[in-house]
């Protein structure tokens, strides 16, 4: 189901692996998308996320999205990778690696990237913050 390049798991996401996959002797340019866990959300102190998804259809829709990012711009290599379950702050959750020939095009599509993940992908984020704990849509 999951390819090299894209990829749901629970294992600590390693961004220099990530960018190895995207490098390319013809590229000019990788921008490197790199979301991590942060210690506050508003006004409440964030303790730890747990991330779920449902693998199959968030590696599809993620493959989908990269394809359509290939129509629009001469990529030339993309991974994208999530984490799921138990995370802290600090903690990677999500990388995005795009290599093009030239930095404009790998600086938009790397963003048209995760902004469409986060808009359509099935992966769901329970924040626990001091005091309780929510779960939040992946989604705007």
């Amino acid at each position: 189901m999951a390819d090299k390049f894209v990829h749901i798991t629970e294992a600590v996401l390693e961004p220099d692996a990530i960018i190895d996959l995207v490098k390319d002797d013809s590229a000019g340019a990788i921008d490197v998308f790199i979301g991590t866990v942060r210690n506050k959300t508003a006004d409440r102190k964030v303790q730890h996320l747990d991330y779920e998804a449902y693998d199959p259809m968030a590696v599809k829709e993620i493959q989908k999205i990269i394809k359509q990012a290939q129509t629009k711009w001469p990529i030339i290599k993309a991974a994208a990778y999530h984490r799921k379950g138990k995370l802290v702050i600090g903690d990677i959750a999500v990388i995005v690696a795009v290599s093009t020939p030239h930095r404009q095009a790998s600086f938009e599509a790397c963003q048209f990237i995760i902004d469409t993940l986060k808009q359509t992908v099935p992966i769901w984020k329970k924040e626990v913050f001091d005091g309780g704990e929510e779960w939040i849509s992946a989604h705007p």
